[in-house]
């Protein structure tokens, strides 16, 4: 790398050495009521949220190209911050010219009909999304959900900083779990915790969840755990986001963890399956949140045969230090012998009986309460009240649920 790179500092908390924090007061959000209005998808609002409250420090905005180029060849942004994943804004070259839109001015960017952003555009551009798919992804593969993102994306980029104008309502049950990193810092020094390690979750935590946090909470030396839920885009047979996060939340009210060393939360995050270098940017996006350390188990964000199980683990050695420690673990599982099995200590890996999705749905399917020992009982009835009150009678998405689910968040009228 450059000499940019070698003079950054990537162990500063936030990642930076600033929070970015771009939220309009009530004066500038009314100066918008002029401007171009562009009405965005989801993705690109939750995106808008992340990087106006500050989860994704050091960037102010979506890339300029020279930021995804940087991310897509060496993992750094223009700056010479380590970044691993590209936070893109696309559009249509047809958009572009019959909107006028040009570089060094500013849109409004609208959802659910609503002024939600003030977009500062810097820079656009075109990129080679197969080039981009094989950088960040490892794969061309169309077979691949986070490759079917990168080729979905319109043929023209728009870089540039944004301001949040219109900030959101969250919605029940997400609502009492949604900490911007400030909150959370604040959070954290109000119960002492000066060593946090993140649990990445999308999925209802069964026993083996539950040990890996558990051990990451020794081996870290923690004061606790944050899980730190992805509620985002899903496909069908997925656990609905509502059976994810209070599936999360009873392991704590359940007595499974005591409430001074565990806390719930929310990430708004489209999964891209990016495996290592989705671990990264997990990983920086945590420390945004004030965790000192970071829990990867086995196929951490990985999807199919994409990736080694523990491709995650490696790519930490292959970066400087980020300002968060990575805590490695290999697969716990149920061992019918042992209870918990962990790989490295159980003798019965044959009878390994590892905890499946189509194990719990069998049980759904024949009413049957799961072995204590696998899937805490207060977990698998919450999932299943979840499904009642949320997912039209499912706590696995449907299209029903995808075309009908209630919005996580909603933006009120400025």
């Amino acid at each position: 790398m450059g000499s940019t790179a070698e003079k950054v500092d990537n162990t500063l908390s936030p990642h930076g050495g600033t929070l970015v924090e771009r939220v309009a007061g009530p004066e500038e959000a009314r100066v918008t009521a002029g401007l171009k209005a562009i009405p965005v998808r989801g993705q690109i609002a939750t995106e808008c949220l992340s990087l106006a409250y500050g989860f994704f420090s050091p960037l102010e905005g979506f890339m300029t190209e020279a930021d995804v180029d940087g991310v897509a060849k060496d993992m750094r942004l223009a700056s010479g911050y380590v970044w691993s994943v590209p936070i893109l804004f696309d559009l249509s070259a047809e958009q572009v010219n019959d909107l006028g839109i040009k570089e060094g001015e500013t849109l409004l960017l609208t959802y659910q009909d609503q002024p939600l952003a003030a977009f500062e555009v810097e820079d656009i551009y075109a990129y080679d999304k197969e080039f981009l798919a094989a950088q960040i992804y490892g794969t061309t593969d169309e077979a691949h959900p986070g490759v079917q993102r990168t080729y979905r994306y319109q043929d023209r980029f728009l870089g540039g900083k944004i301001t949040l104008v219109s900030p959101p309502r969250l919605q029940a049950p997400f609502d009492r779990f949604f900490f911007t990193p400030r909150q959370m810092r604040e959070r954290f020094a109000e119960n002492g915790w000066e060593r946090v390690v993140a649990y990445q979750s999308r999925n209802v935590p069964h026993v083996g969840h539950e040990w890996l946090m558990k051990s990451a909470w020794f081996a870290a030396g923690a004061d606790a755990v944050l899980v730190s839920a992805v509620i985002g885009e899903k496909k069908v047979g997925d656990s609905i986001d509502e059976a994810v996060i209070l599936g999360q939340s009873m392991l704590q009210e359940a007595g499974y963890f005591l409430p001074e060393v565990h806390m719930t939360s929310i990430l708004l995050w489209d999964m891209r399956y990016a495996g290592p270098r989705e671990a990264v940017f997990h990983a920086l996006v945590r420390k945004n949140l004030g965790c000192t350390h970071h829990m990867f188990g086995r196929d951490h964000a990985g999807v199919g045969k994409y990736y080694d199980p523990y491709a995650a683990h490696r790519i930490f050695e292959e970066i400087p230090d980020i300002g968060i420690k990575p805590v490695l673990t290999l697969e716990w599982f149920y061992c019918p012998r042992c209870g918990p099995g962990y790989e490295k200590l159980c003798g019965h890996q044959d009878q390994k009986d590892p905890i499946s999705g189509t194990w719990i749905r069998s049980l759904i399917a024949d009413g049957v309460q799961p072995d204590q020992q696998k899937f805490r009982t207060e977990v698998f009835d919450t999932m299943l009240e979840a499904g009642r009150l949320y997912g039209d009678g499912s706590p696995f998405v449907s299209e029903a649920y995808l075309a009908n689910r209630n919005p996580v968040f909603i933006v009120p009228p400025v």
